[in-house]
């Protein structure tokens, strides 16, 4: 499945899980979560997206990262809110 870049600036690209997964992993340790806790929610966060994908033909890489967020919430919603709010963290 391709994502289409949301700002429209770069040419779309194929949806990599493991880009996906290092990124909730990271977020999840930014907010000191333990290894394998933050591993888990990432493999459970990925599986949710993927199965969204499923059933949508076009995306932009701001759908994929609300719908991660959405999941992410579930687990750890202190991470959620890093997640949602990365555009803005300094």
């Amino acid at each position: 499945m391709n994502i289409i870049k949301s700002n429209g600036k770069r040419q779309a690209e194929h949806f990599e899980r493991k880009k996906l997964h290092t990124s909730i992993v990271a977020v999840c340790l930014s907010v000191s979560t333990p290894d394998g806790q933050a591993e888990t929610t990432a493999h459970t966060v990925c599986d949710a997206v993927v199965a969204w994908l499923q059933t949508h033909p076009e995306v932009t890489s701001h759908d994929i990262r609300t719908i991660a967020a959405k999941h992410l919430k579930i687990y750890n919603p202190e991470a959620a809110y890093l997640y949602e709010q990365h555009h803005i963290t300094i």
